[in-house]
């Protein structure tokens, strides 16, 4: 199983290369490059980005993304000083935006506690509209901590190939690809570039593959 997990990612770097995830609105993608995020900043901007994109696409992300930018309120200091219908427009391009602009809100505050100390899994996951895929997203690409993130476009490959029941749930999957990967990459800093590179992979196959039905057509794994 770990030899067929490994085979997929080489595969999909093959053909796609190093995405560069996560991409910032000042920076853009940085592939092959895994010393970021940089600053706090930029931890925000991604925390930001993984509430954005829940239910929507990253492209509507970028025009949300854009909008906050343009009112010069890429922060959470000033995103909590524009009016809430303010923030709502801005929102709007990535769908559901009454509810992700409360969840932002409401994140925020849960950001400045923690004083630029890491969060766990765990304190996540209490905040309001922070599921286990949004919870892993903010701990892989935000802090760097080694956690897999499990998308759908990831169910739908690792189903598709016979690897996962398609009525695995999160947490199996994501100890599937975890323990699996641990068997041959040792060291934090590596299985951290890993997962960051593998969840992006199969994004960027997926995209093409399985993004509607049926899935998996032309898939060349």
């Amino acid at each position: 199983m770990a030899n067929k997990i490994l085979h997929i990612y080489k595969r999909l770097y093959e053909t796609y290369g190093a995405q560069g995830w996560w991409p910032f609105m000042d920076g853009g993608y940085h592939p092959g490059e895994y010393d970021y995020p940089k600053n706090e900043a930029q931890i925000f901007e991604i925390c930001l980005g993984v509430i954005l994109t829940q239910n929507t696409t990253f492209t509507s992300v970028v025009k949300s993304l854009q909008n906050i930018k343009d009112m010069d309120c890429l922060d959470h200091e000033s995103i909590q000083n524009i009016s809430l219908e303010d923030l709502k427009k801005a929102l709007r391009p990535s769908g559901y935006f009454n509810q992700k602009a409360a969840y932002i809100l409401g994140f925020i505050d849960f950001f400045k506690n923690l004083n630029g100390r890491t969060p766990s899994r765990k304190e996540l996951l209490a905040v309001k509209g922070i599921g286990e895929e949004s919870a892993d997203s903010i701990l892989l690409y935000a802090y760097n901590r080694p956690e897999f993130v499990v998308d759908a476009y990831t169910k739908r490959l690792l189903s598709h190939l016979g690897l996962i029941n398609e009525r695995a749930k999160y947490e199996e999957i994501k100890m599937l690809m975890q323990n699996k990967i641990a068997e041959e990459i040792k060291e934090e800093k590596d299985i951290v570039a890993f997962y960051q590179e593998y969840h992006a992979l199969i994004v960027a196959h997926a995209k093409r593959h399985y993004s509607k039905k049926p899935y998996g057509e032309g898939c060349f794994l």
